[in-house]
């Protein structure tokens, strides 16, 4: 229908209907051609560029091979083949004989035996930082726990050189340095990518008595099961010799068996073939004789008289003889 207004000479104006425009396929298909480029451009657009905080580094990678370490800003990255793996770079802590959270004491990291063979309580904080962010990332799987494992391990060895009274009162301050000392020589040592900033001790009190008992329990199961497994290992090394020395024994004793019945089969072949020669040479006197043998062996120490058809004695043979 054809669009009309109204004319003030007079009468009404009339003006065609523009035609409709109609979608075919062609025209669709480059509509979405140009979303989907849309799409990808703003994608990687997106993608191409990274933020890092102020107390933040990060560790690019190309092809999962660390490159650079990028500082606090915004940076370019190359989209799907470079990666961004950001680190803290703040100092964190961490606490070794209770929770921090809930400042609930963990006796089997803060109980220890002093030189003077007395049980104490020692709580300790320690804080670090990251050094190194690529090191810190591939030189370990987990640099933090490998930090709490080694100062465990300084903090009760360095506690087993001090007397209780120190531990607890006076010796606090140069524990605490020659602890750390030990910590940070060797993480260097180690080259994890952290570093010891701080540790304290936080506190340190005789155990109380059920922690003391519960404790004593648990080292004199300790001592029962190596016990155990030195018995064990005891009886393994004196029937281990014992079983060898056996088994060589029956072993020659079988040896000597089999030689002895070899050198019997060997004799017995023998004497058949130097028999079997008599034999060949003197058939008659050779089987008269065998026969005597064998009567000697069956009859021993009987005596024997052969007559001829009219009952004369002709020779009489002792078998014993």
């Amino acid at each position: 229908m054809d669009d009309q207004s109204y004319n003030p000479n007079g009468g009404y104006n009339y003006s065609p209907k523009p035609p409709r425009r109609s979608f075919n396929g062609k025209t669709l298909v480059k509509i979405l051609v140009i979303l989907a480029v849309v799409i990808v451009v703003a994608t990687v657009a997106l993608g191409s560029f990274y933020t890092i905080g102020e107390q933040e580094n990060a560790v690019v990678t190309t092809l999962g091979v660390p490159q650079t370490v990028t500082s606090p800003g915004l940076h370019f990255k190359i989209p799907f083949i470079q990666r961004v793996q950001k680190v803290d770079m703040t100092i964190k802590g961490f606490s070794i004989g209770y929770d921090v959270d809930s400042n609930e004491s963990n006796a089997e990291e803060s109980l220890m035996i002093t030189s003077d063979f007395n049980f104490v309580n020692v709580d300790f904080f320690l804080e670090y930082r990251v050094t190194d962010p690529v090191k810190y990332l591939y030189n370990s799987s987990n640099a933090v726990a490998i930090l709490k494992t080694l100062a465990q391990s300084y903090i009760r060895d360095t506690i087993g050189l001090y007397p209780v009274d120190d531990v607890i009162t006076s010796g606090k301050n140069q524990i605490q340095a020659e602890i750390k000392e030990k910590i940070m020589n060797r993480m260097d040592e180690e080259d994890l990518g952290v570093q010891l900033v701080n540790l304290t001790i936080q506190d340190a009190e005789p155990p109380t008595a059920e922690v003391l008992a519960a404790f004593k329990d648990v080292e004199n199961a300790k001592q029962g099961s190596e016990t155990a497994v030195n018995n064990a290992n005891k009886y393994r090394s004196e029937q281990i010799p014992a079983a060898e020395a056996q088994a060589d024994q029956i072993l020659k004793q079988a040896e000597a068996d089999k030689q002895s019945r070899i050198n019997e089969a060997t004799g017995q072949v023998a004497r058949f073939n130097a028999m079997y020669e008599e034999y060949s040479k003197f058939p008659g006197i050779t089987k008269q004789r065998m026969y005597y043998e064998a009567m000697e062996d069956l009859l021993p120490g009987l005596k024997v008289i052969l007559t001829d058809e009219s009952g004369n004695s002709l020779k009489m043979f002792n078998f014993a003889e």
